[in-house]
């Protein structure tokens, strides 16, 4: 039986290094599809009906009820490290491998890019390079920013990414890191090269956050009116982790407050977004379309892991790093 593989509204796989496109025609049958980001269930199912192998990106979703109406399925492979839109405990009742991208693979690109976003908000890089190509430079004296040497920096999630974002700004620029994640040990986060506060004591003192955490059903809107009212006014904050973490209507009026000095964000909630989005009216706000992991060394990674892992599974192999 010919295999045939779906690639699921991930349109940077194969599109820079063709030969893993090339690669997976050897094993079988591979089409394209770009589906609506809130798909799921039995519609999700319908469409993908025939399909053995499915390479996924961050939506639609793979719910409990497209498990029930999908028809056989050997592997959904993430084409990335986050699988909050897989209903994994349904994917192994119905005997479906769910691999992912090892951590390690987006960890310079994702924390090099929270590096950046940083830059740009407490910079002000964006709106002053825009002055310059409007014919205004004499209105550069309105572009104060900000040194991030001395400052505290609060890290929620000090996993493969939020660790070497700690390391680049303690060790680049000389800030105090600070950082919360319930799931690492305080002498962890210490080997980590953090100090551990709790939730609370980070939005205290923090003049910059950056949220490396993933996203499940206990951190959703994490960051909401009682936690921005916390906040020191004038913080900065980066978000490259998932858009859920924020709730946006809190974030705009922390915006509008002056609470929220400044954000860049890579996820936005309900991504994408179109030009309408209240967030995209501040000028102290960056918004990029979800691209921290687009460099070539992490796609090749991570183009690489899931073409092995299709690779494995179709010689009755298990992948290295199986989610269960």
């Amino acid at each position: 039986m010919n295999v045939k593989i779906a690639i699921v509204n991930s349109s940077s796989f194969g599109k820079y290094f063709p030969e893993h496109i090339e690669r997976l025609k050897a094993l079988g049958d591979v089409d394209r599809f770009e589906f609506p980001q809130d798909m799921r269930g039995k519609e999700l199912a319908e469409k993908l009906m025939g399909y053995s192998i499915i390479i996924a990106s961050v939506k639609p979703y793979y719910d409990k009820e497209f498990f029930e109406y999908k028809d056989k399925t050997l592997l959904i492979t993430r084409h990335g490290i986050g699988y909050d839109n897989i209903d994994v405990k349904s994917a192994n009742e119905k005997e479906t491998i769910v691999t992912k991208v090892q951590g390690i693979v987006e960890r310079e690109a994702v924390a090099e890019s929270a590096v950046a976003l940083l830059l740009d908000v407490i910079r002000k890089v964006k709106s002053a390079s825009i002055k310059v190509k409007e014919g205004k430079w004499n209105e550069r004296a309105n572009f104060l920013g900000c040194e991030i040497k001395g400052k505290n920096v609060g890290i929620i999630g000090l996993g493969n990414i939020g660790s070497r974002v700690c390391k680049i700004l303690k060790n680049g620029f000389n800030a105090r890191v600070i950082a919360y994640d319930p799931n690492i040990t305080d002498e962890e986060i210490r080997r980590r090269g953090a100090i551990p506060v709790s939730l609370e004591e980070l939005l205290k003192i923090s003049d910059i956050i950056s949220l490396n955490a993933s996203l499940n059903s206990g951190n959703y809107h994490l960051l909401k009116d009682k936690e921005f009212n916390t906040m020191k006014k004038g913080v900065y904050i980066v978000d490259t982790a998932r858009g859920e973490l924020i709730d946006q209507k809190a974030l705009v009026k922390a915006l509008k407050d002056g609470i929220v000095g400044g954000i860049g964000m890579d996820v936005v909630e309900n991504e994408p977004i179109d030009e309408e989005n209240e967030l995209l009216s501040f000028d102290n706000v960056t918004i990029t379309p979800h691209i921290s992991a687009y460099t070539y060394e992490c796609l090749k990674g991570m183009g690489d892991k899931v073409v092995e892992d299709i690779e494995r599974v179709l010689k009755g192999e298990l992948p290295d790093g199986v989610i269960k």
